[in-house]
């Protein structure tokens, strides 16, 4: 008779990741993991409407897309999770985004982040204050993640947006840099690109050696954040945010 048994299996590290049911930058992802750790997705449930508005922030967001999807990643026992969309963690402002955390740790994760909260640890561990934003939004969720912002305590010194409401994973990395070269000030500390929909890997090292200053992106900071909070190693990536984060904490070195 054959023995099933031969030992241990062996160990998958990962990460889990919630996010909207119209998130299509899997692969984007997957290139901010250190080797031999996994990325678990789950999508929350399908929307009627995906139109990229401050109406579909607040759905994606609610307790009744959010719980589902992070229990069906409890299995896998991902080492952290992380929501992975900045308008549905900034469209309440910072109490609606601390709600989102304790709704996410209530249904099992610990620990736990959100891209706009991972903005702010991003911000803080770099020491900036002073940002420029570029969204692929209308004017109000691009408002809203100023007031967010100030609300934090940080200075939005400079903001411009595409006023889209889809389609935004096909925005061209042309298109992403016109709008850097837009919203960029001498008084901006770093340029932040929120939409964890927006492809942004490919470009952000060389919208660095242009500005002279960290480029931080949703799906950046996400995965950043994330890593922190599992206490796994910084990838190899030649972005300041990691750069920085492998120079600081040598606990948490490139592999």
């Amino acid at each position: 008779m054959l023995s099933m048994d031969d030992g241990p299996s062996p160990l998958h590290t990962g990460i889990g990741l919630v996010a909207p049911s119209d998130f299509v930058l899997d692969a984007e992802c997957w290139r901010w993991l250190p080797p031999d750790t996994t990325l678990y997705i789950n999508r929350t449930h399908p929307l009627e409407d995906s139109s990229v508005t401050a109406a579909l922030a607040v759905e994606v967001s609610s307790d009744i897309a959010v719980v589902p999807a992070v229990t069906a990643l409890l299995p896998a026992k991902p080492a952290s999770i992380a929501y992975a969309c900045t308008c549905g963690s900034f469209v309440g402002g910072v109490a609606g985004e601390h709600k989102l955390l304790d709704t996410i740790l209530e249904a099992g994760a610990s620990p736990t982040v959100t891209t706009s909260g991972a903005l702010v640890q991003a911000l803080d561990f770099l020491n900036i204050k002073r940002l420029a934003i570029a969204t692929p939004y209308n004017e109000e969720l691009t408002d809203l993640l100023v007031d967010y912002l100030e609300e934090a305590h940080y200075d939005v010194v400079s903001s411009g947006f595409l006023d889209k409401e889809h389609d935004i994973a096909d925005v061209s990395y042309k298109s992403v840099k016109r709008l850097a070269e837009a919203v960029d000030t001498p008084e901006a500390e770093a340029i932040f690109f929120s939409c964890t929909n927006l492809h942004t890997f490919d470009i952000i090292e060389e919208l660095e050696r242009e500005f002279g200053k960290p480029v931080l992106s949703a799906n950046q900071v996400t995965m950043w954040a994330a890593l922190r909070a599992a206490k796994l190693p910084m990838p190899p990536v030649p972005q300041i945010l990691f750069r920085v984060t492998a120079q600081k904490e040598p606990s948490a070195p490139f592999v």
